[in-house]
């Protein structure tokens, strides 16, 4: 019989960064930079490229950046807002990583000067057994 494991999913970081570096927010390639290194910086698994897209949609001020990319252990997204220097960003994951330093190195990649950000560790109660491998998700920091 499986053993049973009730546990959180894993960390969701959610930064809402304000007052950035208008050309940052709008630098399509520094976008997919991102994307395509932050992985690997907090121990995680690229299994895409990076999708990054620009954006220009009903409301003209809100033109920006939208890029995401899917991780083993979950994804990571980023949306820039370049007129109103505002960028949005989840890292999640069901393998802790440093939220600390994923924080930190965005904020400044985009020169914030003013950010909230909320780490919130999702699946409570979440069940996971012992014997199933899930090499990506089980190994734990």
């Amino acid at each position: 019989m499986k053993e049973a494991n009730k546990e959180v999913f894993g960390p969701h970081l959610m930064l809402d960064l304000r007052e950035c570096n208008k050309k940052r927010l709008s630098d399509y390639k520094l976008i997919f930079k991102i994307l395509h290194d932050l992985p690997e910086k907090i121990g995680m698994t690229r299994i895409t490229q990076p999708y990054v897209f620009p954006y220009s949609g009903l409301i003209p001020e809100d033109k920006g950046i939208t890029g995401v990319v899917v991780i083993a252990e979950s994804h990571i997204s980023i949306h820039t807002f370049q007129e109103k220097d505002y960028c949005f960003i989840d890292v999640f994951s069901c393998k802790n990583f440093d939220v600390d330093f994923a924080a930190k190195y965005l904020i400044n990649i985009f020169e914030s000067k003013d950010y909230d950000m909320h780490i919130v560790n999702r699946g409570k109660d979440f069940v996971r057994h012992r014997d199933v491998v899930e090499v990506a998700c089980l190994t734990q920091n």
